[in-house]
């Protein structure tokens, strides 16, 4: 049997949701609970039966009754467990905490909650001869921990008692008693903050002074999800919604509670003390009149600490109190500490970099800011002690580049202009890492070059001496090493997006330009060709770059007898030759270029030897000599911008013996459409699951949907049917129809393929698959492509197909063999959580006239499959319609004095236009 369960639990962990909707989680919550309650179980198997429920309480327990039960079980067990088993009891805590929070059964009104409380505060204040085991205790603590932060406030009648646990305890669950009662005091103040009314007399008896609290102080409110967004950082995120709680000036009773545990704090782990230093920054933030020099006895301990989370919470504490905390020493002190661990031998490279990332956000007294904003150079950061983060070549990459950057800095505020020292040392190290990659050093290496190049274009660009110096290094560079080109490329393109107006790149790609075109034809390389065309293809983009160079080296490449684009016709050179030609195409001095381009596409189209190149090179010259420069443009284009989103622009390009045909031809009349067929559309995914014995019928009907698939798409079937048109289009082959969403209340369609369209013939059928997200009518654009046989191919626009209301109207979709006695059940329990109005329900009164009779033939003549009631009660008519993936439309007709009446009511409120739209049409029909 434990075999059994050992199968099962490790196929429910290998994919829980497949796992349940293979069974029931009623089921399966069902049989653990039996398993554990089986006393003839070993413990380390009901160790493994509770294993789903602290991992995935939610998924077993569907709802919050389910919840409350299965937390009676688990405590029975609880209170049943003997003590000699510490582990178990350990995992039933956890199970029973973990099902409390994820079940939203967490209440100060719950009895159930009370006694799990009372059960927890028990364990950790055990002082019996026999006291619990040092595990279970300190796992109680951390239960308290969690509900109360997942609840704040609902441990705020025990925060006395919490405070006296630390106290008492000399072992080390002192740390968890102590950060309990921490987290539970941040939580009562914020709570007394709301409230306006709040002082001194309330703050008192919350911490235990006054023995006789008003009644306003013990009308404590449980955390809302807000307070959980809010109280999650209360200090940073969120300090201009930080409450006040106004008291007296001296509020010793409080300061008292603070320094004892500062006071103690010291025996705790560091990560502990920083968690205990940011509530307790948090509530003097909440209480003006405690003030910030009650952590002034932590300050040399936390300045001299080589903890970085101490020191994090440190410089957090600076960003919130800044002078008024720390002095100008302290400041100086602080920021030379920084500067000492940043470059520390001993630490690793993350904690470096966290210490360099704080000195450019650091929280100065003056300027008072937290450092949010952009990076920055401290006042005190001056370039003599920031020389002593001086990057070298031996430095790993990312934290020399974040030297490199922090000196940037800092030298770029320095007075010197092109003579500056603190400049010409970047310099040096840059020409320094050049040295490398052109001794053939590794592709990092060559990274961290290019980025230490980026950085120092960013910050000294305007300065001609280093920006041309650093162009002709890089020009010599690409002399030695071509396959570096993408690099270069890169670098040119990112200059520009920092600088538009900096012409450091054109003047890059000019320099380039003239190395490429130096080097003798003869001699090059089929590889460094390659990379040569692409860099003519960056150079070709700078309008104000001559281009007679590149266009004359172009046609030597094709001449020469021993070039590779002669010996060769590769693929990919021909390829990159015709992306410089195009790119030429678009240059602003086209005019002047027009006679030698049109040679080179020529030659290119007649004698290069592969055919595909010379297709293309083809259709290019007949651009270049059919079209106007801007017609031109646009069909060359890559990319087109068309209501403010990209698109790609698809090139379907074919073989052309006839220079002056394009590819694809649009039409300019409607060449078919799509024509709805009646009374086929159904849903897809209805395999109706076993129903459970004992399910309500709104339960068994939910059931369904556990299944993600169940009654998600809608199938609709339409008509291809072809228009009038030219003779040419009577015969249609390989038709992709493609659909677009006006909006998007559904999944996007793919395309679909016909065959083949022919005049004369039936009409083929195509199958449109929605996924709805929203129950709302849709439109939707269709456009296609296909052949005709001739062997052209064309693309042509369909009308707009509307889904309407009545197209997505479906019965409810339960077995044939449910008795319509459940089926108006769930009717019932509908309209039921419907007329408690929630956040997406609505309900309408639709009237009209109509006789008695007439709403009879109506009925059986439109709406008889959605008919829930028995129909011999004609004048107490339920009418439930089903819209995927799972909204409802449920009306009751009743034939009233004066009119007819159908009340309305739906789980989706954006539905109520289309709904009055749709019984309008359908009353107004004979």
């Amino acid at each position: 049997m434990a075999d059994n369960w050992t199968n099962r639990i490790a196929a429910f962990f290998r994919s829980p949701c497949m796992f349940i909707s293979s069974s029931s989680a009623d089921i399966f919550l069902a049989e653990l609970l039996h398993e554990l309650r089986d006393d003839k179980v070993n413990y380390i198997t009901k160790i493994l039966l509770l294993s789903p429920l602290c991992e995935h309480p939610s998924l077993l327990c569907s709802s919050q009754s389910v919840g409350e039960e299965t937390v009676l079980e688990l405590l029975s067990l609880f209170v049943q467990c003997p003590p000699k088993c510490p582990a178990y009891r350990t995992h039933l805590l956890i199970a029973l905490t973990s099902v409390f929070i994820c079940t939203f059964c967490v209440s100060r009104e719950g009895q159930l909650c009370e006694d799990f409380l009372d059960v927890l505060l028990q364990m950790v204040q055990d002082t019996s001869d026999l006291p619990a085991d040092p595990l279970l205790k300190a796992t109680a603590s951390e239960c308290l921990r969690e509900m109360e932060a997942c609840c704040p406030g609902l441990l705020s009648q025990h925060l006395e008692l919490l405070a006296g646990l630390g106290t008492k305890e000399s072992s080390r669950l002192h740390q968890p008693y102590a950060g309990l009662h921490t987290l539970v005091l941040r939580n009562c103040v914020y709570r007394l903050a709301l409230d306006p009314a709040c002082g001194d007399e309330h703050l008192q008896a919350l911490l235990g002074v006054n023995a006789f609290p008003s009644p306003e102080a013990e009308q404590e409110v449980v955390g809302t999800n807000k307070d959980l967004v809010i109280l999650s950082s209360l200090l940073m995120d969120h300090m201009d919604t930080v409450p006040v709680l106004q008291v007296g000036r001296d509020c010793k009773d409080l300061r008292c509670v603070l320094s004892s545990i500062l006071e103690n704090s010291f025996l705790f782990t560091p990560l502990c003390q920083a968690t205990t230093l940011h509530r307790l920054m948090e509530v003097v933030a909440m209480v003006p009149a405690v003030p910030p020099s009650i952590f002034r006895s932590q300050l040399l301990r936390l300045l001299g600490t080589s903890e970085v989370c101490l020191l994090h919470s440190t410089l957090l504490m600076k960003c919130a109190y800044t002078d008024s905390l720390f002095s100008t020493d302290d400041e100086a002190f602080l920021l030379k500490r920084l500067v000492v661990l940043s470059q520390h031998p001993l630490l690793k490279k993350p904690e470096k970099l966290f210490f360099m990332d704080y000195i450019l956000h650091f929280p100065e007294n003056r300027p008072i800011g937290c450092g949010s904003g952009p990076e920055s150079v401290p006042v005190l950061l001056t370039p003599h002690l920031g020389s002593t983060l001086a990057p070298t070549v031996l430095d790993d990459d990312a934290y020399m580049l974040a030297r490199f950057n922090l000196l940037a800095l800092i030298y770029q505020e320095e007075d010197g202009g092109e003579e500056s020292k603190g400049m010409l040392y970047l310099h040096q190290h840059v020409t320094s890492l050049l040295r490398l990659v052109e001794k053939g050093c590794g592709r990092e290496m060559a990274v961290t070059f290019f980025r230490a190049i980026f950085l120092f274009l960013v910050y000294f660009c305007p300065v001609g001496k280093y920006s041309r110096s650093i162009a002709d290094q890089l020009c010599e560079l690409y002399r030695r090493r071509p396959r570096l080109a993408p690099n270069i490329i890169n670098l040119a393109d990112r200059t520009v997006d920092v600088f538009p107006e900096c012409r450091w790149a054109a003047r890059l790609c000019r320099a380039l330009q003239g190395a490429i075109v130096e080097a003798p034809p003869s001699h090059l390389t089929s590889q460094d060709l390659t990379w040569h065309l692409k860099v003519l293809a960056r150079v070709a983009e700078e309008d104000q770059i001559p281009q007679r160079r590149t266009l004359s080296l172009l046609s030597a490449m094709l001449t020469a007898p021993s070039s590779p684009l002669r010996t060769s016709a590769n693929w990919r050179l021909g390829n990159a030759m015709l992306d410089v030609c195009r790119r030429l195409m678009t240059h602003a001095s086209l005019s002047s270029l027009f006679v030698p381009l049109a040679d080179i596409l020529q030659r290119l189209a007649g004698c290069y030897g592969d055919s595909d190149i010379e297709d293309h090179a083809r259709l290019y010259y007949t651009l270049l000599t059919s079209l106007s420069k801007e017609k031109m443009s646009g069909v060359v284009a890559r990319g087109a911008r068309e209501e403010g989103q990209q698109t790609k622009q698809r090139s379907l390009s074919c073989i052309m013996a006839d220079g002056e045909k394009l590819s694809v031809h649009p039409t300019y009349q409607d060449v078919f459409r799509l024509e709805e067929v009646r009374n086929q559309s159904h849903l897809e995914g209805e395999s109706f699951p076993e129903r459970t014995d004992g399910a309500s019928g709104l339960e068994a009907y939910r059931d369904q949907f556990k299944d993600p698939r169940f009654g998600s798409q809608l199938s609709l079937f339409y008509h291809l049917r072809p228009l009038p048109s030219m003779p040419c289009f009577h015969q249609l082959f390989s038709i992709r129809l493609h659909f677009s969403f006006r909006d998007h209340p559904c999944q996007d369609l793919g395309d679909l393929h016909v065959p083949c369209l022919l005049a004369g013939t039936t009409s083929p059928v195509v199958k449109l698959r929605l996924k709805p997200r929203l129950p709302v009518p849709t439109v939707l654009r269709a456009s296609a492509l296909f052949s005709t046989s001739n062997g052209l191919t064309w693309h042509t626009s369909l009308p707009d197909v509307h889904v309407v209301l009545q197209q997505t109207l479906r019965p409810l979709p339960v077995p044939d063999t449910w008795p319509p006695a459940d089926k108006l059940s769930v009717f019932e329990s509908l309209w039921e959580e419907i007329s408690q109005e929630q956040k997406e329900d609505a309900r309408s009164l639709f009237c009209c006239q109509m006789q008695p009779k007439e709403v009879e033939a109506l009925v059986q003549k439109h709406l008889l499959p959605f008919v829930v009631s028995d129909l011999s009660e004609q004048a107490k008519v339920r009418l439930l319609f089903f819209i995927p993936p799972q909204f409802h439309i449920l009306m009751k007709v009743a034939s009233e004095e004066d009119a007819v009446h159908f009340n309305i009511a739906t789980d989706n409120w954006r539905l109520l236009p289309h709904v009055t739209s749709f019984l309008c049409t359908l009353t107004a029909s004979p």
